[in-house]
């Protein structure tokens, strides 16, 4: 019987990295306490990013040198969704190019929504004909001055799961599930509201989270001692070498939780400690991943041979080396609609998206797919029913052509300061794709001048917000290689 577990992995952290520090300095006039918390940076996401683009890029990075035509199902786990009432999940596939046959689910709720997913499609693996998606991503709203606003991050991950030649092998899983309330947010609610942390740590982190161990290793049939890579997502400083020491695992084990240098990124947070124990391990190292939040879950994992033979790709380590120092805190508030400034009237546009247009242009909105012609081999972005290549004017000849994970190459560049832009001033150009297709597109992730002949790539993003209606508009961007 073939191996059930973790075909491919991948991970996406925003380039910004706001610095911990700026938080303090801002704030340090009411909330002198946060100085203990004000060390290192967080990622924070851009004014075009958000739980589903995030994703998008994670799953991007699990799928590298995988055939986009066998993934059967997807998931997506976050409790930031901008949508309460559309399938997410369904507009990642979209700008995945995923097939239209696939499978896709929304999985929120609870701060281990993100193990949760993975547990149940580990358990479901071998009864899937197809590998299953599963990704999470989080950007949450955090309240000024807060705790959370410091130790806070944005990121997201993607695991490929199925059956076959795994780098990660399923041993098996236990769940507690409790209503043990350290925190909540109702859909009228801003922010999160947390309880005592006092409390929190020693009924929830320490006490609840050390019966789940102690009843999950009994299960499983593991020894403790056995176990090469213990990761416990909770960023409350010691949780995890107690929760070690309690349960017999070695302290060299613990993971580090990635909180200097990201923060911890809600629900997806297991997920990214786990591609990023992925990155790092050799094969048959046992690996003990936890999920806290309304109980507990355990998954095991024993890395195999595979891991040397995956292709290389960004994760964790590359995104964390390609931060961008930020200390605009005031930015960083306005981007996340906690401060209001005057966009004045250059900004006051009409964004209504037609659904009916949407619909017929969905493959070229989200998922960049232009046209090739199959008598010529002309290449343009949007596709029509007659070929651009003026000595050949044939018609009806174009196949479908992704073009969102083909390099491309700067040929004009402007700096727009004039007209509205949430963080100025809009840059914009004509890029080259090899191959052949032209298009002019707006750049994202812009960090100084942006040179003709520059190499860049897509990203997906948001490209404008419908105020009036609640709708966000989404785009692909150009974004400078990495």
């Amino acid at each position: 019987m073939a191996d059930v577990g973790i075909l491919s992995f991948g991970a996406y952290v925003p380039r910004r990295r706001l610095q911990r520090s700026a938080i303090y300095a801002a704030n340090s006039w009411f909330a002198p306490g946060l100085k203990g918390l004000a060390k290192g940076e967080r990622a924070v996401g851009d004014w075009d990013e958000d739980s589903i683009t995030m994703a998008v890029e994670a799953g991007r990075d699990a799928l590298t040198g995988i055939d986009r035509a066998t993934v059967g199902s997807l998931s997506l786990a976050s409790t930031t969704l901008p949508y309460a009432d559309r399938l997410n999940s369904g507009m990642v596939k979209e700008a995945l190019t995923l097939s239209d046959n696939v499978a896709a689910l929304d999985v929120t709720g609870s701060q281990r929504a993100g193990t949760s997913a993975l547990r149940d499609a580990l358990e479901a693996a071998s009864g899937r004909k197809a590998p299953h998606l599963c990704l999470a991503a989080e950007m949450r709203k955090t309240c000024p001055a807060s705790d959370l606003e410091l130790t806070s991050g944005d990121a997201g991950a993607g695991l490929l799961v199925g059956t076959g030649d795994v780098v990660a092998k399923f041993l098996g899983t236990h769940s507690l599930t409790l209503d043990f309330v350290d925190h909540y947010r109702t859909p009228g609610m801003d922010y999160d509201y947390v309880y005592e942390a006092r409390w929190i740590r020693e009924e929830g982190h320490v006490a609840l989270t050390a019966r789940a161990l102690k009843e999950g290793i009994a299960a499983l049939g593991v020894d403790p001692a056995s176990i090469d890579r213990f990761l416990v997502p909770i960023s409350a400083k010691g949780v995890a070498a107690t929760l070690a020491k309690k349960t017999g695992i070695a302290e060299t084990a613990v993971a580090d939780t990635l909180q200097t240098g990201l923060g911890e990124a809600g629900c997806a947070h297991g997920l990214v400690m786990l591609v990023a124990a992925l990155e790092a391990a050799r094969p048959g190292e046992k690996i003990l991943l936890l999920g806290f939040g309304q109980g507990v879950d355990l998954i095991l994992l024993e890395t195999t041979d595979a891991l040397a033979r995956l292709a290389p790709r960004q994760g964790v380590v590359g995104a964390l080396a390609n931060g961008a120092k930020d200390e605009n805190y005031m930015r960083w508030l306005v981007h996340r609609g906690l401060v209001d400034i005057d966009k004045g009237a250059r900004a006051e546009l009409d964004q209504r998206q037609p659904s009916t247009s949407l619909w017929r242009h969905r493959k070229a909105a989200m998922g960049l797919v232009g046209g090739r012609c199959t008598k010529t081999g002309t290449v343009q972005f949007p596709k029509s029913d007659v070929s651009v290549n003026p000595n050949s004017w044939t018609a009806h000849s174009q196949e479908d052509y992704p073009l969102a994970e083909i390099p491309a190459r700067v040929l004009t560049v402007t700096a727009d300061s004039l007209s509205y832009y949430p963080n100025p001033p809009l840059y914009y150009g004509m890029i080259d794709f090899d191959g052949g297709g032209r298009m002019t597109i707006e750049f994202a992730d812009v960090a100084g001048e942006i040179e003709v002949g520059a190499e860049m790539r897509m990203v997906f993003r948001i490209k404008a917000v419908d105020e009036v209606r609640g709708m966000v508009k989404y785009f692909w961007k150009a974004a400078p290689a990495r």
